[in-house]
């Protein structure tokens, strides 16, 4: 990130992790790595608690470092927001495991805050992904009035499996995950729904912002 000159942390694989599952080894070599040298990283919650270092519990990314940016030109509101608590906030969501490993997981403005619970939407999505037919999908999180928020599944079928897919097919899809212990069974999106396309911002992403507004009170509107 530009606020952070631009790096915070290092790919560095140890030896037993190249010489292992060949699976682990593409991981290590891929995930965000180790702090680099005089970056203290943390992983936090909401109150900036420090959150187990074990691989899966998830929390905000939040460092100091001497070349971090010192706050925004103009703006000393959202500089004040930036180094809340006395760390930079990066507003990326994170595990750490307890060889010291980071993991980006998603944006803390995509994650979805569901019964108690962080899920990952871009978690979601690849799983969702994987699912034959599907084309793109982008997972959402929309307000609820029981969960406060639950995932909302948007998804683009390939042209030759338009209408031969179905969401219960895909919610099925999503469940075997959470069967088998990899995903939360909150993380199963409460609706599924087939658009034609899927609306991308200037540098090419979905667009989450457009999405959450158009749908922001579809869960709330279907339980009144």
């Amino acid at each position: 990130m530009s606020e952070a000159g631009p790096s915070i942390s290092v790919s560095h694989p140890h030896t037993h992790h190249l010489n292992g599952d060949a699976e682990e080894a593409i991981e290590y070599r891929s995930i965000a790595g180790l702090a680099a040298p005089f970056v203290d990283l943390r992983i936090v919650d909401p109150d900036m608690n420090d959150v187990p270092h074990d691989g899966k519990s998830p929390g905000e990314i939040v460092v100091r470092a001497p070349w971090l940016v010192g706050g925004y030109l103009n703006n000393p509101e959202a500089s004040e927001q930036l180094w809340d608590g006395g760390y930079m906030h990066t507003g990326d969501v994170g595990t750490i495991d307890a060889e010291g490993y980071l993991r980006i997981v998603d944006r803390l403005k995509d994650v979805i805050k569901t019964g108690g619970e962080w899920i990952s939407s871009s978690d979601l999505e690849n799983i969702i992904l994987e699912k034959v037919g599907v084309s793109l999908a982008a997972v959402i999180g929309l307000q609820h009035a029981k969960w406060g928020e639950r995932p909302f599944a948007l998804v683009v079928a390939h042209p030759e499996a338009n209408g031969k897919i179905n969401k219960d097919e895909v919610i099925s899809h999503v469940s075997d995950y959470a069967t088998k212990g990899i995903i939360s069974r909150f993380a199963i999106p409460d609706h599924v729904e087939f658009v034609p396309t899927l609306p991308l911002t200037s540098t090419g992403k979905i667009d989450k912002k457009l999405l959450r507004d158009k749908y922001r009170n579809w869960f709330l509107s279907m339980s009144a």
